[in-house]
């Protein structure tokens, strides 16, 4: 590789980091057509804090970094940064709407402690 060229780190995994459920696809599809959003997809993250110690960020973003990863399901992109690709692999994420508890469900094999709203866990 000569100096001009440079290498693409951004990467499209075969197995994904993050799994949607039907549902999940569904509600997210609805909500960019909601926000009128044509571009970019769902960015799905973690940040320090919380009840357990870790929360789960969720977004719309139309900027892809250097060392994000991006899944797709049926056209809907999720976009995953590196440092929490390490909390957030093999997660899947699901939508329920009921009466009660009606949302966006997090179900991560990587959590060892989950709070009880079920937006924190500890890994």
């Amino acid at each position: 590789m000569d100096s001009t060229q440079t290498t693409e780190t951004t990467q499209t995994t075969e197995t994904p980091i993050i799994t949607l459920t039907d549902a999940a696809v569904q509600e997210v599809r609805r909500l960019m057509d909601v926000q009128d959003l044509t571009e970019g997809g769902l960015r799905l993250g973690v940040k320090g804090g919380g009840c357990s110690g870790l929360s789960y960020t969720i977004n719309f973003d139309d900027k892809i970094g250097e060392f994000d990863t991006i899944c797709e399901k049926d056209g809907v992109k999720i976009i995953v940064d590196a440092k929490s690709a390490i909390y957030l692999e093999g997660m899947q994420l699901d939508y329920q709407k009921d009466l009660v508890s009606g949302g966006f469900k997090f179900i991560n094999p990587n959590a060892t402690k989950t709070c009880g709203c079920g937006e924190s866990f500890s890994a």
